[in-house]
C-alpha cells in the first residue's frame, strides 16, 4: 500500500482483509455496505477477462474483484465527481493502476463511452429504490447511491447489454422485491437469467438481498442457489460470509 496518497481530514481508510488493500471512504457521503462484498463473491470472472462496474461509487468492487481475480482490467463507472477522485485515489493507494480505471459518466451514455459488446463481464450494485421506495435520504450523494435519480433499473439492465459480448455474464445484487422488475428487463433486453440467490440475515428470515447472473444470448434456464446466509445468531457471521469477507 503506498503512502504517499492524500487523505483528507475527513475520510477514512478502511481495511478490505484481502491482499493487503484498503479503501478511502468519507462516512458522510456513502460507505460501502455488504451488497458489494457480497456482489464480489457472487461474481466470476475468468484470468484475462475484461469487466466493467456501472455505478461503482468509490471503486469497491473492483477492488475486491482485483483482489479475488486475475482480471485483465476493470473500469469503474461513476457519475459523482467526488466519488471518481475518491475511487481514483484508493486504486492508487492499493498500486492498482494497471488493472484498475476509474471513469466519470452517466450510465445512461454508457453506450457512448465504451464500444458495443467490449466486456467480458459487468457487474452492479445499483440504486434499489424506485421513486416509489423509500424515505429519500435529504444528502445528495446518500440519495443518488440509494434511489433511482440519476439512473432507472432498466438504464443499468439497457447498458449492461449493450456492452457485453454474446456469452458476456452480467451481476447484480438487488432487493428481492424488484425481483419480477429485474427478470423481465434481463430478458427484455436478451440477458437470460441463469443463476439466483437469496441473502437471508438468518436462517428462517426472509429474504434482504438477491444476486442475479444472467448472460447475454443464452438459452432459457435459471438455477436457484442455496439461501446465503449472514448471520449464524446477531453479530456472528456464518462460515461463508467469513470466507467471503477474509477468504483468501
Amino acid at each position: 500500500m503506498r503512502t504517499d496518497i492524500c487523505i483528507q481530514p475527513w475520510e477514512r481508510v478502511d481495511d478490505l482483509h484481502r491482499k493487503g488493500y484498503h479503501i478511502i471512504q468519507d462516512p458522510k457521503r456513502f460507505c460501502f455496505g455488504a451488497d458489494a462484498v457480497l456482489l464480489s463473491g457472487f461474481a466470476k470472472v475468468q484470468k484475462g477477462e475484461k469487466v466493467l462496474d456501472l455505478g461503482t461509487g468509490t471503486g469497491i468492487i473492483p477492488i475486491l474483484l482485483a483482489a479475488r481475480f486475475p482480471m485483465g482490467s476493470c473500469v469503474g463507472l461513476e457519475i459523482q465527481a467526488e466519488s471518481v477522485e475518491m475511487a481514483q485515489r484508493s486504486v492508487c493507494l492499493n498500486e492498482l493502476e494497471q488493472i484498475v480505471q476509474i471513469k466519470q459518466g452517466d450510465i445512461k451514455e454508457a453506450a457512448k463511452l465504451f464500444a458495443a459488446s467490449s466486456f467480458d463481464v459487468v457487474t452492479s450494485n445499483p440504486p434499489y429504490m424506485n421513486d416509489g421506495g423509500g424515505l429519500r435520504n435529504p444528502f445528495a450523494p446518500k440519495a443518488i447511491a440509494r434511489h433511482e435519480l440519476l439512473c432507472s433499473l432498466e438504464d443499468v439492465i439497457a447498458a449492461g447489454a449493450k456492452l457485453l459480448h454474446p456469452n458476456g455474464r452480467f451481476y447484480m445484487i438487488h432487493r428481492p422485491h424488484r425481483l419480477t422488475d429485474i427478470l423481465c428487463l434481463l430478458r427484455q433486453y436478451k440477458l437470460e437469467p441463469k443463476r439466483l440467490r437469496f441473502v437471508h440475515p438468518f436462517v428462517g428470515k426472509e429474504p434482504s438481498m438477491v444476486l442475479v447472473e444472467a448472460i447475454r444470448g443464452a438459452k432459457a434456464m435459471v438455477k436457484v442457489e442455496p439461501p446465503l446466509v449472514i448471520y449464524r445468531k446477531e453479530g456472528e457471521y456464518t462460515e461463508e460470509i467469513m470466507e467471503i469477507y477474509y477468504g483468501e
